[in-house]
């Protein structure tokens, strides 16, 4: 009996353990969907005109833009199911009241990239939006091409000169040009926890296998 002693607390402690990550990770589950809830709301909450201030921490606001587009713009590698491969076209915005802006107008295929897209009056509704896109494998911007490879705010209006302010447009009155709005989503924003706590269960099963199969052959050895 004493032989098992050892091997048992350790099976039933290690078993403890990884149950206990597997309910931390539902419990995560259950934060982040929370929070998608609120995002969600936030998304679909009635648009105001664009704050007099704005900050990182109005992310999501739905707003109401009216102005001009300057002709300028970014174009960002992306795509969607249903047109493949194409780009995101960034564009400075000058606002009625002469802010400058960026307005993330939405998508197009890879054959209308250079298509002409002059300065427009666009009545624009969307939300505000600061992407956590950029990481340290994304490769930086090729500007002799005016490729991007993620939205980054404080970099796209440095290059065009305007506010770091990016409306998402989902909603656009006058000539889109083309460009097909691709409204903010919750779709990008991950919620694996669930997979993670099955991982850990899993773990803590295959765990307590290997100890009921070491406690036998310790008590096979015994007979």
């Amino acid at each position: 009996m004493r032989r098992i002693i050892v091997p048992l607390l350790f099976g039933l402690i290690g078993c403890a353990i990884l149950i206990g990550l597997g309910v931390w990770q539902l419990q995560r589950m259950g934060w982040k969907e929370a929070m998608l809830d609120e995002i969600q709301s936030s998304i679909e909450a009635a648009p105001v005109p664009l704050p007099a201030a704005v900050d990182p921490s109005m992310k999501y606001l739905p707003v109401t833009v009216s102005g001009t587009t300057t002709g300028e713009e970014i174009d960002v590698l992306s795509g969607t199911k249903e047109q493949g491969g194409g780009y995101q076209i960034v564009s400075g915005f000058v606002t009625d009241d002469g802010r400058r802006i960026l307005v993330d107008r939405g998508f197009v295929p890879q054959e209308d990239r250079h298509a002409q897209r002059p300065p427009v009056h666009l009545n624009i509704t969307g939300n505000l939006h600061w992407p956590a896109e950029k990481g340290s494998s994304t490769p930086d911007p090729n500007l002799s091409e005016n490729i991007w490879f993620a939205r980054d705010v404080p970099a796209m209006a440095a290059q065009l000169e305007t506010d770091p302010i990016l409306v998402v447009a989902s909603f656009v009155e006058g000539d889109a040009q083309g460009v097909e709005p691709i409204p903010v989503a919750i779709e990008g924003i991950p919620n694996n926890h669930l997979s993670y706590a099955v991982q850990w269960f899993m773990i803590a099963a295959v765990w307590a296998g290997m100890t009921v199969a070491l406690i036998w052959r310790i008590r096979q050895r015994t007979y």
